[in-house]
């Protein structure tokens, strides 16, 4: 059974969702204003409090008073895209690397163009901190949840 909560955060209103964990909840989907529509299903039941854990490391994140989430994530995806996102969970706070980077790092150099659609296909955003990749010499490239909100997220990050 799928849960959800929303959120209003300093990027406006987040839609959660996951499913039941022993730690409580395991993320399945948690997206931005601004991004791709996601609907909650008839379905999903509203339960703040099985996520409040996470809202209060959000809280914190946006406060800059937390570097890591440690949540719990149940996300499906191919082999291909557990490797990528793999390798999202290992960008360190405050920093970014290029999908070129990524793409050697899985043992794939000229993957590139597949890790963008890997990163692309997050369905964690913020907490699978895909708005640390950046495109060559440090461009901004799209954000599911809109350039505007990744600039931001950088910043709070005082990775630009």
């Amino acid at each position: 059974m799928t849960r959800y909560t929303t959120w209003a955060s300093p990027l406006g209103e987040l839609l959660l969702a996951g499913t039941a964990a022993e730690s409580g909840i395991a993320l399945t989907g948690l997206a931005l204003p601004g991004g791709p529509a996601v609907r909650i299903e008839p379905d999903w039941v509203s339960d703040a409090s099985a996520f409040a854990p996470v809202v209060a490391r959000l809280a914190a994140y946006f406060a800059g008073e937390r570097i890591e989430f440690g949540s719990e994530f149940a996300v499906p995806g191919t082999e291909f895209q557990r490797q990528v996102w793999h390798e999202l969970d290992r960008i360190p706070y405050g920093t970014t690397t290029g999908y070129r980077e990524i793409a050697a790092r899985i043992g794939r150099p000229t993957a590139a163009r597949a890790v963008g659609a890997a990163v692309g296909a997050n369905p964690l955003l913020i907490v699978r901190p895909c708005h640390r990749v950046v495109g060559a010499g440090g461009q901004l490239t799209g954000y599911a949840g809109g350039l505007a909100a990744k600039r931001r997220l950088l910043e709070l990050e005082g990775a630009r």
